[in-house]
């Protein structure tokens, strides 16, 4: 009898479980130890329950652990795992539970970043990862706060800073690059910068926060910036999240990128014997430069999971494996209120540190035939290399039906194809839809020109 273990129960976790209680004998165990009290749950649509658009947290729960257990995963919520023993092959809970493993696969997912300034353990200052910051952020709002203060204009500043504005709040955003969203080229985020401040946003760029002030309760009452204090009830923290790794760490595992845990394409942790990793905790490849990058997003942790389970299965049935994960081109897409802003790939700068020689293009134009009444317009960045003519990223910033456009720049890029022959993809036309050249068609004519012939 096998005894799997897992450690996590989102994404990644319960993707690998769900599949391998599927495939193994009912007598092989799939215990999943989640120390919180939610699994299978999207983190990306927590900005849109705090702002009003989703009902409650149990609309973002795919799968309860009530239904997981059902299926025959011996799934233990409220369980931390504190240590990992490699040479006793057990896990070690916080309640001081030993828990002996055959296979174990961790995917402990990522946590938000926390700059080590003063007061910054002060209450009212808040990360947004899981369920239950959601929550935190959810009850601090039912004390009806007057200033909230967003610290970072990442996709998680940008989304939160939204739900504050549809709900009303007076909310200032601190961002220390010049533009918000830096992953975005500076043209592109300036647009997003003014259409925030249409809105009322207070956006501070180029600032740094050196501290927060606290009442004499210890709650948070102003977030210092250059010297003065900006007011706020409520500090929602949106720097970005590191793997929260710690725990393989400290077992002796590998990690790299950001801390991210470091595996092979079957998502084997490199070094260890029969202990595999996936989702947010883990560093995986970039497909364009063939480098290790640390991106956490659920869409990454849900094929990375299918890829785990399908290697552990193999392995305990003693089949031929059939999945590895490919790695990623860095396709993301977010927006604030009416804007779309989608990337893929690499940013001019991202392209010359990876050795490539990159000329930049950027077209604006509208998001189907322009005769069409309700016609909206869109802004499209893209990169080439100059020697190969390979497209290398794109980027777009527009009104509702720009976003996913990004999606077909995607699937060139991981096809590794040339500005050329983007021009002469097949894509879909008809006057409510698109122009008769695609946005990203229209893109990879004008770096098409720019290259010559």
């Amino acid at each position: 009898m096998a005894h799997v273990v897992v450690i996590g129960g989102d994404a990644a976790g319960m993707s690998a479980a769900a599949a391998l209680r599927r495939r193994l004998p009912d007598s092989d165990e799939v215990i999943v130890l989640e120390r919180g009290e939610w699994t299978s749950y999207s983190a990306c649509g927590i900005p849109y329950w705090v702002a009003g658009e989703v009902e409650s947290a149990d609309d973002l729960v795919a799968r309860t652990p009530e239904e997981h257990r059902r299926n025959g995963i011996d799934l233990r919520t409220d369980t931390e795992v504190v240590t990992i023993d490699l040479e006793a092959r057990e896990v070690h809970t916080a309640a001081g539970e030993r828990i002996g493993f055959e296979v174990l696969i961790i995917a402990t997912g990522a946590e938000p970043l926390r700059p080590d300034l003063p007061g910054i353990d002060g209450a009212g200052i808040l990360g947004v990862q899981s369920l239950a910051d959601g929550r935190a952020v959810i009850e601090a709002l039912e004390e009806k706060p007057q200033d909230v203060v967003v610290v970072g204009s990442g996709y998680i500043g940008l989304e939160m800073a939204e739900a504050f504005v549809v709900r009303g709040i007076g909310t200032t955003v601190v961002e220390r690059a010049s533009v918000p969203l830096s992953i975005i080229e500076p043209a592109l985020g300036e647009i997003v910068a003014e259409t925030m401040r249409a809105r009322g946003i207070e956006l501070l760029t180029g600032a740094e926060v050196e501290g927060f002030e606290l009442d004499d309760d210890g709650h948070v009452r102003g977030v210092v910036v250059g010297g003065r204090t900006l007011p706020a009830d409520l500090v929602v923290l949106g720097l970005g999240v590191r793997a929260r790794s710690d725990l393989a760490a400290a077992a002796g595992l590998p990690t790299g990128v950001k801390g991210g845990i470091v595996t092979d394409a079957r998502q084997r942790v490199v070094g260890a014997d029969r202990i595999w990793a996936a989702g947010d905790c883990v560093e995986t490849r970039d497909r364009t430069t063939d480098l290790p990058i640390h991106l956490p997003l659920g869409t990454h942790a849900n094929k990375q999971g299918m890829v785990v389970a399908d290697d552990v299965a193999a392995t305990l049935l003693q089949e031929p494996n059939r999945l590895t994960f490919p790695g990623v081109v860095q396709t993301a897409i977010t927006k604030f209120c009416a804007l779309e802003i989608s990337r893929t790939g690499l940013g001019e700068q991202q392209a010359r540190d990876a050795g490539f020689d990159p000329v930049v293009v950027s077209i604006r134009t509208s998001d189907r035939a322009g005769y069409m009444p309700d016609a909206g317009s869109m802004t499209v960045l893209l990169v080439a290399d100059r020697g190969s003519r390979r497209l290398l990223g794109v980027q777009v910033v527009g009104t509702e039906n720009a976003g996913l456009r990004v999606d077909a720049a995607a699937t060139a890029l991981a096809a590794g194809m040339t500005v050329d022959d983007v021009v002469m993809l097949d894509l879909a036309y008809a006057p409510p839809f698109a122009s008769v050249w695609s946005p990203i068609q229209v893109a990879a004519r004008a770096a098409v020109k720019a290259l010559g012939a």
